[in-house]
This record gives C-alpha cells, sequence and structure tokens, in this order.
C-alpha cells in the first residue's frame, strides 16, 4: 500500500463526511491536536523510570483520547450519541491534577517554562494545547462540534502545567520565577 494519495495535490483532504481545504477550521483544529499528540510522545519518551511510571501510562491514555478528539472534529456532520470525548474524560483530567498538585511545592507568582528536560517538553504541550483550544474555538463559532472535547482541551493544559511543575519537584530542580511577577496565586487579599 503506498502512502501517497495524490487525493490532496489540489489543496483539499477529506474529513469524515466530505472533503475540505486543507487551511479549513476543521482541519485547522484537528491537525494541531495532532501536534500536541506528537509533543505528548515526546514527553512519554522522556518519563522514564520508576520515578516517572505514573504520569508516562497518564500521557500515553492523554495519546489516545487525543485522537478521538481529532476524530470527534473530523465528522462534518454527526450524531452526538456517535462522539468519543465525554465528560467522563475531562472529569478525570481534574482527578490527575489534583492528585498531582499535591507533590507541588506552594506556587505564588508566574513561572518561566522549563526546569528539567521532561517539564520542558510539558510545557510545550501546555502551549500547543493552549493553540488547539483556540483552533477549536474558532471552529466552534461556524458549526457545531463536541463540547466535551473543548472541555476535554481546556482541563487538559491544566495537566500539562501541573506535571511539568511535577516532573521538577520529583528530580529536585524549583521551577524559575517570573522576576518581574508579584504574587498573583495563594493568599487572596
Amino acid at each position: 500500500m503506498a502512502i501517497y494519495t495524490r487525493t490532496g495535490d489540489q489543496g483539499q483532504t477529506s474529513v469524515i463526511g466530505g472533503r475540505v481545504y486543507k487551511d479549513d477550521e476543521r482541519v485547522e483544529a484537528y491537525g494541531t491536536i495532532d501536534e500536541l499528540n506528537s509533543f505528548v510522545g515526546q514527553a512519554a519518551s522522556l518519563a522514564e523510570g520508576e520515578k516517572f511510571a505514573d504520569l508516562r501510562e497518564d500521557l500515553l491514555q492523554i495519546q489516545q483520547e487525543l485522537f478521538d478528539c481529532g476524530s470527534d472534529l473530523a465528522y462534518v456532520k454527526i450524531k452526538e450519541s456517535k462522539y468519543k470525548v465525554t465528560s467522563e474524560l475531562w472529569e478525570r483530567l481534574e482527578q490527575w491534577v489534583d492528585r498531582y498538585e499535591q507533590e507541588n511545592p506552594k506556587l505564588e507568582r508566574f513561572i518561566l517554562p522549563g526546569g528539567c528536560q521532561l517539564a520542558a517538553v510539558l510545557h510545550v504541550c501546555r502551549t500547543v494545547c493552549r493553540r488547539a483550544e483556540r483552533r477549536v474555538v474558532t471552529l466552534s463559532h461556524k458549526t457545531d462540534i463536541n463540547e466535551e472535547a473543548l472541555k476535554y482541551i481546556n482541563r487538559l493544559s491544566d495537566f500539562f502545567f501541573t506535571v511539568a511543575r511535577t516532573a521538577n519537584a520529583r528530580l529536585a530542580v524549583p521551577d524559575v520565577e517570573y522576576m518581574r511577577s508579584r504574587k498573583v496565586f495563594g493568599n487572596k487579599s
């Protein structure tokens, strides 16, 4: 079987239920999710050893779910009952965030993305995830989408922020605070 099909040579691609141009909002949305999935794969490959076994398992699960998000967004028309991303997925992400957050030092100021190599890649995941979210929102202005997928992507960026900090904490690498940040987290006065 040949990988190349030549069906996209004129700038169009197939989606579930039709064909669209490759710069269509739908393709931008699920294409950015695909890009995110690649970075998640990179993060999973860096989550080595017993210290990160739980995180690696969670990242591999997220890769599966990102395919589900992309699939849900690739449908031109679908009955809601056919969607793969449900509220259970983003509710579970909230539980994961709460669990990992318990390991993290108190956060008072904005931090710079980085730290250990795994944390740095997880911060890349977070920023690409935010871009994916913006693309999905743009798509939602033009057509009906699976709202649960949008919620999932929103929670996922919180997950990446949290586990980037956890990766640093587990390796005793301190987060680097943004020098000009005032205290924005924690005590509300």
